[in-house]
């Protein structure tokens, strides 16, 4: 397996399906590609040759994932956000990532068919919340409250009362 070249790195946790996931994840974002595929040896609890990790970069930040079998599943308590900059871009990962058995949540949550949690949030949600009239963010909350994938014209119009 390879050093991270980062001092802390995302370390992700498979059953068997580390390879598949980095390459779906790095045919999504841009700036990414695979590093590294690492294979388990002679004497490894695992068949020699199959794939122990995938060290792979999203965006320049590099991840490893690892296969150790159905031991550890994935939670909510850990998550990828990806930040969108418009509703393209929210409909483009939002479908990719719960293709082939993805699972939409709410509120911008979804899981991929990996079992990986990932946050779809348009910079508009940020805005929309953190706008000085109250009563305007109280609205943007209460209409993100009812969604699965972000919809922002429907928070602007939310917001706007």
């Amino acid at each position: 397996m390879l050093q991270p070249s980062n001092k802390v790195t995302p370390f992700i946790w498979f059953d068997h399906q580390a390879e598949a996931a980095a390459k779906l994840y790095v045919s999504l974002f841009a700036n990414s590609r695979m590093v590294e595929v690492a294979h388990w040896g002679e004497g490894a609890p695992f068949p020699k040759g199959a794939v122990l990790s995938a060290t792979f970069e999203l965006d320049g930040r590099q991840f490893i994932a690892f296969n150790g079998g159905p031991h550890h599943q994935q939670s909510e308590s850990f998550s990828m956000f990806v930040s969108c900059e418009d509703q393209a871009e929210v409909d483009r990962y939002w479908h990719a990532l719960i293709a082939d058995g993805g699972k939409p949540g709410s509120c911008s949550w979804l899981k991929d068919r990996f079992g990986v949690s990932w946050q779809i949030v348009p910079k508009a949600l940020g805005r929309l919340l953190g706008d000085p009239d109250s009563a305007k963010a109280g609205r943007a909350m209460k209409a993100m409250m009812q969604m699965s994938k972000i919809d922002v014209a429907e928070l602007e119009r939310a917001a706007a009362g």
